[in-house]
């Protein structure tokens, strides 16, 4: 069985969530945040101390977004990802990577300097600038989804939703006056409604800290 260890309100919530659309059966490990300082065992499976980890037999993964990927082409199909054979695959990755190589790194700052650290070290002028960056390259999705519902097109009628809606629900949340078009990032209701009301995660993060299997099928 899949483990995933997972921590409240970190970029864990992605794989989480993955697993859950695709109804795999995992099993859950809630940490405290950071677990390198509050859950120091865990240095001994994960070194880098860092959240995600996922185990899925001999293959052990950090990187959120490349476990998104792997669980989708390994225990696929999934009308999650798409396919290297339909015409939208390279726009599906470079989306995929946009969302971390371009714009988790402001959005990060953003947060860090203005919740995360504790008051005496907060930073607005480093804020400030990097939420003016984050907004600058927000335009890019801004534009695409100007056009169409969805950042990638599907081949046979189904549709994708893509992992920058996580993105935009955290950026929501910061109070940082987000503007691209929540309904273009997101392309199922269930997705809304894990974007809205948290529940899918929320109940298996419940189960989790209750002891409960997080989800067997």
């Amino acid at each position: 069985m899949i483990t995933l260890y997972h921590c409240h309100a970190a970029r864990s919530f992605r794989p989480l969530w993955m697993l859950e659309e695709m109804g795999l059966p995992y099993d859950l490990k809630m940490l405290p945040f950071p677990p390198r300082v509050l859950a120091k065992e865990y240095m001994a499976l994960n070194p880098l101390g860092t959240i995600p980890l996922m185990i899925d037999g001999e293959t052990r993964m950090t990187e959120s977004s490349g476990i998104c990927h792997y669980l989708g082409t390994r225990h696929g199909p999934t009308p999650l990802i798409v396919g290297n054979d339909e015409p939208d695959y390279g726009a599906f990755l470079n989306w995929m990577y946009f969302s971390d190589a371009t714009l988790t790194f402001p959005q990060t700052l953003v947060l860090r300097y203005t919740q995360l650290e504790p008051e005496e070290r907060r930073n607005p002028q480093v804020a400030t600038d990097y939420a003016k960056w984050f907004l600058g390259r927000l335009r890019a999705v801004e534009a695409a989804t100007a056009k169409a519902e969805t950042l990638c097109r599907p081949l046979h009628g189904g549709r994708y939703r893509h992992r920058l809606c996580v993105a935009a629900r955290r950026k929501h949340r910061a109070g940082q006056g987000f503007r691209a078009k929540r309904r273009g990032l997101l392309a199922t209701p269930a997705g809304a409604r894990w974007l809205h009301q948290g529940g899918g995660c929320r109940n298996a993060c419940r189960r989790a800290a209750e002891g409960r299997p997080a989800r067997v099928t």
